[in-house]
């Protein structure tokens, strides 16, 4: 019955969503209907992906979910940049960002803590995830003092140089943790039982696959239509182009992680939540935000690295509270609530700014 209502919704919103958009002008409306309608697209490319994660493994599932969780923020944010709105997007990569490492993580860990009093991971790869965040926070720390008085080809060709960086540590990073130190890096945890791994999915590998694909399709659509409004939406309401990049755009973006890793914290699989929140915020600073560097150039309107002051301090404070929650590699309710708390905080004071 509720796969029945999901559908029924999630075709609902989508015709609405389509109505809106070609047939009418009231962008309130569009941009309303093209966020519910997200919502119900990024909640099924979760489910899909968390499908073909069961075929793949826990590591390699984790990695998949973070990837294709994070395909509706790439689209959204290759929309903006093609708009020519570098602000949004430099402030829908930090929402993205906070907001895995705030708001997915700990209403998994709060979840998962509410049903099982001490979860436990691998505490070495939370100790890499954390160095791995710090490398991030470090690259847009320095072009932010570094770079002022430069002239704009020389930023552009600092930027591009951090990019390709970050790029080549994000898939070096990749290697030492699939290849070379697989094992070490696995999810066995010393004195924890062995999880049910043989549960199986509610679609085959072949359906799975083709859900994803079907999903991944309309989110770009939907993306399209969201940032075609979002800009007179944002001067209407009176909010900043901070806020509705950093909260709005990334908690719409972030509802396929939110979905799967919190279902994976319940069922008592930490590890593989914490693959997914950390794991996507590696993957949006280390190698989406670097990769829409490029995106920019293609279009002819280079964007730059330099985020604002705000911006980096809210990264930094998101990474610094996660990385000390997580290096000990276990979780119970009251972090995942301080974690929510952070996000709490920064989202009061973004939205005054």
């Amino acid at each position: 019955m509720k796969k029945k209502w999901f559908v029924a919704l999630l075709l609902l919103t989508t015709i609405i969503s389509a109505e809106a958009h070609f047939f009418t002008h009231n962008q309130p409306f569009q941009f309303a209907s093209a966020c519910l309608s997200l919502l119900f697209w990024a909640a099924l490319l979760g489910k899909a992906t968390e499908s073909v994660a069961h075929y793949s493994g826990e590591r390699l599932g984790g990695l998949l979910n973070a990837t294709f969780g994070n395909a509706a923020e790439l689209i959204i944010a290759i929309f903006l940049v093609k708009a020519g709105l570098f602000d949004m997007v430099k402030a829908s990569i930090t929402g993205s960002i906070i907001g895995n490492l705030l708001l997915v993580l700990g209403l998994s860990v709060f979840a998962g803590g509410l049903k099982f009093k001490i979860q436990q991971f691998n505490p070495l790869l939370a100790g890499h995830n954390a160095s791995l965040m710090m490398l991030a926070v470090i690259a847009l720390f320095i072009p932010a003092v570094f770079m002022h008085g430069l002239t704009r080809s020389e930023i552009s060709m600092v930027s591009v140089v951090i990019a390709i960086v970050l790029i080549i540590g994000y898939f070096l990073w990749l290697y030492f943790s699939l290849v070379t130190h697989k094992e070490e890096l696995g999810d066995k945890v010393d004195g924890m039982p062995d999880l049910d791994q043989h549960e199986e999915p509610d679609w085959s590998k072949g359906v799975s696959l083709l859900f994803l694909l079907i999903a991944t399709v309309f989110v770009a659509i939907e993306s399209e239509w969201l940032v075609h409004s979002v800009e007179s939406v944002a001067k209407a309401l009176g909010w900043s182009e901070l806020f509705i990049g950093a909260f709005l755009i990334a908690i719409i973006g972030n509802a396929a992680e939110h979905s799967a890793a919190v279902f994976m914290a319940m069922k008592n699989r930490i590890g593989v939540a914490v693959e997914i929140a950390v794991g996507s915020s590696l993957q949006i600073a280390l190698f989406v935000a670097p990769i829409l560097v490029f995106v920019s150039l293609l279009f002819g309107n280079p964007m730059n690295i330099i985020f604002s002051n705000y911006e980096i301090a809210a990264i930094a404070v998101a990474s610094l509270i996660a990385s000390s929650i997580s290096r000990d590699g276990s979780t119970n309710w009251y972090e995942g609530i301080l974690l929510v708390l952070v996000y709490i905080i920064l989202e009061t004071v973004f939205f005054v700014v």
